[in-house]
């Protein structure tokens, strides 16, 4: 085992069988689905997801057929729409379409089992890249923490073997197999922020700091451990509070903690998230609360946040005026 790659790849073991590899027909998918299927033959299935997005998503197809016929694996594709709505990101809008299309693909069919675990080619590289984006965003602990290395998502198993692998480490290896890969051709495309950013400022880091992919993944791994427990926290405080957050309870606790424990609530809850700018207006709206009378009606993510007697609501539709009399 020399290489970086050959060593994420022994130290990846799925806990549930079949287990199947997102594949695009990309470098960093085919050198997974090739490795695994070498080393569980008859256990590895290929999913791949056709957005529809490009003209060239039928050749892509037609490319993941061949090498899948090559490595004697099978192959399991489904179309989705993954058009993104006016405002949308199109790249969260591919992302969510694509783990919804894994959970279609995942269910069994007559002739094998559910799948239950899926295995994805994220590497070194794509999280340096995603942990760019988030502070480029402002985002919290959340967007700092970056890629799970597993995760749970849709009622799979999500495994992200790579991420200590870069991307050059990968090509190397695959190119070594003598295996075919296809590029996107939107990954040259400068009016996506992760392209300018593998393009322009990987090389300038690679430069400046070389070991930025493993001191990158070191404070990915702080963040992460860091947002573990406040989701502990704010689940122990959303026990505390009810579900809806009881105002008065919610007063009780600090600013920061009302902050932590909104968030967890309107995610577990309602599956959505406010900005900060809306949060902020919560707390203020909630530290203001000192009267019967006192009126909360905010807009939060996709819905408003409403006062009922003595608890916050979230609607995805604001409530008639008459339905809180």
């Amino acid at each position: 085992m020399n290489s970086a790659f050959e060593r994420a790849i022994a130290a990846f073991e799925p806990a549930h069988w079949p287990l199947a590899v997102g594949f695009s027909g990309g470098a960093d998918s085919t050198a997974l689905l090739a490795a695994c299927a070498s080393r569980w033959p008859g256990q590895v299935i290929a999913f791949h997801v056709h957005h529809g997005l490009q003209a060239a998503a039928d050749d892509f197809e037609r490319h993941c057929r061949a090498v899948c016929e090559r490595l004697g694996v099978p192959l399991v594709v489904h179309r989705v729409d993954a058009r993104h709505a006016p405002g949308d990101s199109p790249e969260d809008a591919a992302r969510r379409a694509r783990y919804a299309a894994f959970a279609e693909m995942a269910r069994a069919d007559g002739a094998r089992a559910a799948v239950k675990c899926v295995a994805l080619g994220h590497h070194a590289d794509d999280q340096v890249e995603t942990l760019l984006l988030a502070l480029s965003r402002g985002a919290g602990l959340p967007g700092l923490a970056a890629m799970p290395a597993q995760a749970r998502r849709n009622g799979l198993d999500i495994h992200r073997p790579l991420l200590a692998v870069a991307g050059a480490d990968i090509r190397e290896w695959l190119a070594g197999r003598g295996l075919p890969w296809i590029e996107d051709p939107t990954n040259g495309d400068a009016r996506y922020t992760r392209n300018r950013i593998r393009s322009v400022l990987l090389p300038a880091l690679e430069q400046a700091f070389p070991q930025f992919r493993t001191t990158f993944a070191r404070s990915i791994g702080h963040a992460a451990q860091a947002q573990q427990l406040l989701a502990e926290l704010a689940a122990q405080d959303l026990e505390t509070v009810g579900s809806p957050p009881r105002i008065a309870t919610l007063q009780t606790l600090s600013r920061a903690r009302q902050a932590n424990v909104l968030r967890h609530w309107l995610m577990q809850s309602h599956g959505c998230a406010p900005s900060a700018a809306q949060l902020d207006q919560l707390l203020d709206q909630v530290r203001a609360c000192a009267t019967r009378g006192h009126r909360i009606h905010l807009k939060v993510a996709a819905g408003f946040v409403e006062r009922q007697g003595d608890c916050l609501h979230w609607y995805n539709v604001s409530p008639s005026p008459k339905t809180l009399l």
